[in-house]
């Protein structure tokens, strides 16, 4: 900003388009996190894709060490935080219920039950039981990311202009929207016939 004729009675110019200072490069890690790949998935394309990824996870696991729960809550974490960035802004909501449904789906192949139907579902609850803590840290870093994200647009909401009538409706009144258009009960009285 510059001043003409400060002290001298003069009028005060301000520049508005003064030039942008020039911007640091970003870090090389966000650099290659802005490389990445940035589906927006809606609600059910996320649990799909976090039940099929953990269900692969789950059956490399087995096949590979033998059914390891560390190397299979390792994996959880990224599917976890790659299923909340992945979906759409509108169906944040979902990504912490998905994950944990596709831990319950990945941990099958793992879980080792016998004995039939009953003897699976037996290996799988006590899976879930024993391996409570990774679900819970997947499902509170989908959690926090979703909540990150949300309030994010929530703030790019609020700084974003409104249109030339102003926020949405508010020229033009309930009844020019299609909602119920309000009266004042005074101003009813007020019109009535006297006898």
């Amino acid at each position: 900003m510059e001043v003409e004729g400060a002290g001298t009675g003069a009028a005060t110019v301000y520049r508005v388009g003064a030039p942008a200072t020039a911007r640091r490069p970003a870090p090389p890690v966000v650099q290659a996190l802005r490389r990445l790949p940035s589906p927006r998935l809606t609600g059910l394309g996320a649990g799909l894709f976090a039940a099929a990824a953990m269900l692969v996870v789950g059956f490399l696991d087995w096949l590979v060490l033998d059914g390891s729960p560390l190397a299979f809550g390792l994996l959880f974490l990224p599917v976890s935080a790659l299923t909340a960035l992945w979906v759409r802004t509108a169906d944040l909501v979902t990504a912490p219920i998905a994950v944990p449904i596709a831990f319950a789906v990945g941990v099958v192949p793992i879980a080792g039950g016998t004995g039939g139907f009953g003897g699976q579902a037996m290996a799988v609850v006590t899976a879930l039981a024993v391996h409570a803590g990774w679900l819970y840290g997947g499902t509170l870093i989908a959690g926090v990311i979703a909540s990150v994200r949300k309030a994010r647009d929530m703030g790019r909401r609020r700084r974003r202009p409104a249109g030339p009538g102003g926020p949405a409706g508010a020229a033009r009144g309930p009844a020019a929207s299609g909602g119920p258009a309000r009266r004042n009960p005074a101003a009813a009285r007020d019109r009535r016939p006297t006898p």
